[in-house]
């Protein structure tokens, strides 16, 4: 029997800080490895790298990954939604930028914060936390406000392509929560989603006519091992497990950090200067997530006896 937290705790919110912190880092290192390796390519080296990881960790831990349990019609779904979202990332991220792209993919958590609670009662947002869940958002679209301004004809199609994203990822969320994958390990989850991406990247990238170069330099290998090991296989582990424990609607909110972390790396590895832009934007998105996962008051008050 699966035990699932009505609130994150402290482990869940350390493990959520270091995935957004990692994801915030993702997206800058995928576009700059642009340049070397076509897109759905570079996903499907890092799919293909992340399912065999994926594969050995199970063998180890004595996983069962092809047990019949009933989860496969969900898994090849959330599989093929998974594989979708990232293919409209990688694709997005030739036509727009690292941060523009993020600041539309982070609508996933309302698609999710809409639709879970369709089918789990338990993860309907109050009124006070749909407020959170919109100061969050507008703290991250006021933080990126610049790039939206005066923006280029060319980027429609990859703000369109992230915005298909944060819807993949918000249905993702809600197909794992409303079938049987909930009930799954964790391990098996993932294991879904990778392998069904790693099996379909290949063909779409030879399908659209990119070149498989294999001459690469040290910086595209070190992007790709880290977008594979702590990207792909280790912070996606995170994400599954905590899916299976903790609430979808409180788990999302706490996403809307990553494009904020995004700034920051900015401000870290390239210099760019520390606005109170961003400052406000931090307070905004810390302020939102609070609101998020604020415990109503008749469980933060013990009744009269």
């Amino acid at each position: 029997m699966i035990e699932r937290k009505t609130h994150l705790d402290t482990l869940a919110v350390a493990m959520l800080l270091g995935c957004c912190l990692f994801w915030g880092l993702q997206q800058v290192l995928i576009k700059a490895t642009l340049a070397e390796i076509p897109p759905m390519f570079q996903g499907s080296l890092r799919l293909l790298g992340a399912t065999a990881l994926l594969w050995l960790w199970c063998a180890w831990r004595r996983i069962p990954l092809f047990s019949r349990d009933g989860s496969l019609a969900a898994g090849l779904l959330a599989g093929a939604l998974f594989g979708a979202e990232f293919a409209c990332i990688y694709l997005g991220l030739q036509y727009t930028t690292a941060s523009r792209l993020t600041v539309f993919l982070y609508t996933s958590p309302f698609w999710v914060a809409v639709l879970v609670p369709i089918w789990a009662r338990s993860e309907k947002l109050r009124g006070m936390q749909w407020v959170g869940l919109l100061c969050a958002f507008m703290a991250v679209a006021f933080a990126l406000r610049e790039g939206f301004a005066g923006g280029a004809a060319s980027t429609v199609r990859g703000d369109l392509l992230a915005l298909a994203a944060g819807m993949l990822w918000g249905l993702t969320t809600v197909v794992i929560r409303a079938s049987r994958l909930v009930k799954i390990p964790a391990e098996k989850l993932l294991f879904y989603q990778l392998a069904v991406s790693a099996v379909a990247f290949p063909a779409l990238s030879l399908g659209l006519g990119e070149v498989w170069v294999w001459r690469f330099s040290p910086f595209a290998l070190a992007s790709l091992a880290v977008q594979t090991v702590i990207g792909a296989f280790a912070s996606y582990l995170a994400w599954m497990w905590m899916l299976r424990h903790y609430p979808a609607t409180q788990l999302s909110s706490f996403t809307f950090l990553t494009p904020v972390f995004a700034l920051v790396f900015g401000v870290v590895l390239l210099h760019e200067p520390l606005t109170a832009q961003l400052v406000l934007a931090l307070l905004g998105v810390a302020a939102g997530i609070v609101l998020v996962n604020r415990k109503p008051a008749a469980a933060r008050v013990q009744a009269p006896t």
